[in-house]
């Protein structure tokens, strides 16, 4: 959970907040998310989530569409002594990160966002959230 802001330096690395450090571990796995995103899973919910996307049909279009999208993506990052990763070039260009990225919590993985695309989508969501809410989500409250 949580939301932070950081900088990626020169070489293209960026800080993980402590708080997601442990549960990240030494190595983890960085791909192409949803939204113009990065989502970082920790290797244990990578191999999880690798796990369901190897049961779609292959025979669908859309799921090989999918699987190809995430898994080409995807590599695998290590946290050095500063707590940094390296982001590849590619998922850089990809998420549109340049220079200021928010570090979101969400469930099991961390979300990397390029700071003027995640105020847009948060503007947009906050406009629309309690009609979200209305249609999936039973809080209890």
């Amino acid at each position: 959970m949580g939301e932070y802001q950081h900088c990626l330096d020169e070489k293209g690395r960026v800080t993980v907040p402590a708080k997601f450090r442990e549960a990240l571990g030494d190595r983890c796995v960085v791909t192409r998310g949803l939204d113009q995103c990065l989502f970082l899973y920790p290797e244990s919910e990578w191999h999880a989530v690798e796990e369901k996307l190897r049961q779609l049909p292959m025979t669908q279009r859309d799921a090989r569409a999918f699987t190809r999208f995430f898994f080409s993506g995807a590599t695998d990052v290590e946290l050095d002594k500063q707590g940094r990763i390296m982001l590849p070039a590619g998922l850089r260009e990809y998420a549109k990160l340049v220079k200021d990225v928010v570090i979101i919590g969400v469930s099991t993985r961390v979300e990397l966002w390029a700071k003027e695309i995640w105020e847009e989508y948060m503007q947009d969501a906050e406009a629309q959230f309690e009609a979200i809410a209305e249609k999936i989500v039973d809080l209890g409250i």
